[in-house]
């Protein structure tokens, strides 16, 4: 019988938040390789059998390389029947599916995915938003905040950044955010854009607030030290309905 592979998204990290068929995956891997934000209490749903191995990926923390968790996936598969790869949020967005699809290709092993919850749509609704509105935001647009180096990526397009009518979502930007948004100003986004930040969103750590765009610039730049959680920052004109506070 061949190995077979399911990427599954765990979600931000509320186990809740796991749907029905990640928890069947779970109770009937043979090995499940985690990422670093989707251990704790979510593991309790895999197979008290199963081999639990921590492949996380953390940004400024010392962790394994892509390479590597490709070649660890790809090692199992010739000795275990069923292989959880379960990464946060959703699999699709930011999470580097495409290089361990890649990897199973080339040696013809099945796989499938499992969406998860995205950190963005549990952001907003934690925050009692929407991320669409009729008329006033008829685009939502993800983007990431570093590069394969930890930088702000250097081909933003700028423009659809700053469109008033779009709602924009920046994953992993707590240490670049403050150059993306004085780039975003200086291309003419308004300094008053209302934004949402949070940080461990759907966690027992989760903190979040509503400020301007340009009072979010100050709070980081105050800040001395840079989050360890993961943080979601959510501007746009439909922040405006958010009953949040503005600072932690």
């Amino acid at each position: 019988m061949k190995s077979f592979v399911s990427f599954v998204g765990s979600g931000p990290g509320d186990p809740e938040l796991l749907t029905l068929k990640a928890i069947n995956r779970l109770k009937n891997a043979d090995v499940v390789l985690y990422d670093d934000l989707s251990s704790g209490k979510i593991l309790n749903y895999a197979n008290e059998k199963a081999d639990l191995i921590s492949v996380g990926k953390r940004a400024g923390l010392s962790s394994p390389k892509q390479s590597e968790v490709s070649r660890l996936l790809i090692d199992y598969t010739k000795t275990k029947l069923k292989i959880v790869r379960l990464k946060s949020g959703d699999c699709g967005l930011f999470g580097r599916l495409e290089e361990e699809i890649i990897e199973l290709t080339k040696k013809n092993i099945p796989y499938e995915i499992i969406p998860g919850v995205s950190s963005a749509m549990a952001a907003s609704a934690s925050a009692g938003i929407p991320l669409t509105r009729r008329m006033l935001s008829r685009r939502v647009q993800f983007i990431t905040g570093h590069d394969i180096k930890g930088k702000l990526p250097e081909d933003l397009n700028m423009e659809a950044l700053t469109d008033p009518k779009s709602t924009t979502v920046v994953f992993m930007g707590s240490r670049t955010f403050v150059d993306l948004a004085k780039q975003l100003i200086k291309a003419g986004l308004s300094k008053k854009t209302l934004t949402i930040y949070a940080e461990a969103v759907s966690t027992p750590k989760e903190k979040k607030m509503q400020t301007s765009i340009e009072s979010l610039i100050i709070f980081l730049e105050k800040k001395k030290t840079v989050s360890q959680l993961p943080v979601i920052i959510i501007y746009g004109q439909l922040m405006e309905i958010s009953d949040l506070e503005k600072n932690f």
